[in-house]
């Protein structure tokens, strides 16, 4: 090889590490909760996660949504597995967690902190936060109510943070869209969850500069 052909294929070399190629990996988002994450009651294709990434996929987004709900898990239960959700370096986590918390009367002071903390570890990784709101069911007391509400429109100013106010929105309190218990969406209560959520997530993306299929 000539100098000329050794010093072309060097400034080739070094453009291409300074400038690579596009790369077609999906948009990954991990969907981060508890049992209404998870998908009680479903078959594991009508769980949110995959239901929004279908949603996603038709509406022309290359993405690829990972089920991290695990069912029972409190705010505390989250920041314990939080490591290994963040493992798959997410580029948009939906953390929707903290209805376990309400149902089982925990300190909403804790709850906050918790969310927290995992507010701050998510941003810390690098990516981007959709929070997902709950709201206590009418069976608590008035304070406890008011208090545990006010707990994720204060966390999305705070850390002027999207927000989608209240995850079961149009679910909840409908029998043709909620199993038995009446806090768990049927597959066509998740598909309802879905149709409400995804303008959100799709300003999301379009935001960040997620690649289009």
């Amino acid at each position: 090889m000539t100098n000329r052909s050794t010093l072309r294929a060097k400034v080739i070399a070094a453009c291409r590490r300074l400038f690579p190629p596009p790369r077609n990996d999906p948009f990954r988002i991990v969907a981060f909760g508890d049992s209404l994450t998870a998908g009680f009651g479903l078959k594991t294709k009508e769980a949110f996660p995959p239901v929004l990434e279908r949603r996603l996929r038709v509406d022309g987004y290359n993405v690829v949504v990972f089920n991290a709900g695990v069912s029972g898990d409190t705010t505390q239960m989250g920041i314990a597995r939080l490591e290994s959700a963040l493992a798959s370096r997410p580029m948009l986590v939906i953390l929707e967690l903290g209805a376990n918390d309400m149902l089982n009367d925990i300190d909403i002071d804790c709850t906050l902190a918790n969310l927290e903390k995992m507010i701050l570890r998510i941003r810390a990784s690098g990516a981007h936060i959709l929070l997902a709101g709950m709201r206590a069911t009418e069976d608590k007391n008035t304070d406890f109510k008011r208090r545990f509400d006010a707990i994720y429109p204060a966390l999305a100013t705070k850390y002027a943070l999207p927000c989608y106010p209240f995850f079961l929105e149009g679910v909840v309190g409908d029998p043709a869209l909620v199993l038995w218990g009446g806090l768990h969406p049927t597959a066509k209560g998740v598909r309802v969850i879905v149709d409400r959520i995804a303008p959100m997530v799709e300003r999301i993306l379009e935001r960040v500069g997620a690649r289009t299929i």
